[in-house]
């Protein structure tokens, strides 16, 4: 799948959109979800054009992908959820329900969070 420059995420980043800005540095952007699904919900993008993780792994230089994931867990510190805890996430692809075409890690956190998944 081809990166779309128009998804909401790279118009964030371009400063089209505004956003609840919780980090930032040359290589990701974290802010707080517009609908949150816990007390805590931060998203983290990395500045390039990656579709998903599968895309970013293949083509990212490891230094990027090194500096995005310690974004999230900069970012995790910054938020304070460190001690008790905290989980993120990637939703990749259809079958994941991947929303926007522009990898993301997800950030919950600030209360129990229960089991990652139901039971099929």
């Amino acid at each position: 799948m081809a990166y779309d420059d128009g998804n909401i995420f790279a118009k964030i980043l371009r400063g089209e959109v505004p956003c609840k800005k919780v980090y930032e540095d040359e290589y990701a952007l974290a802010f707080h979800d517009i609908r949150p699904l816990a007390p805590v919900h931060v998203l983290v993008i990395p500045k390039g054009p990656y579709v998903s993780l599968d895309d970013m792994s293949a083509t990212a230089a490891p230094e990027v992908i090194g500096a995005f994931f310690r974004a999230v867990g900069e970012t995790a510190r910054i938020l304070g959820v460190i001690d008790s805890g905290y989980r993120i996430l990637a939703n990749i692809g259809s079958n994941a329900h991947q929303e926007v075409m522009h990898f993301h890690v997800h950030i919950f956190a600030g209360a129990p969070l229960g089991p990652m998944l139901r039971k099929i």
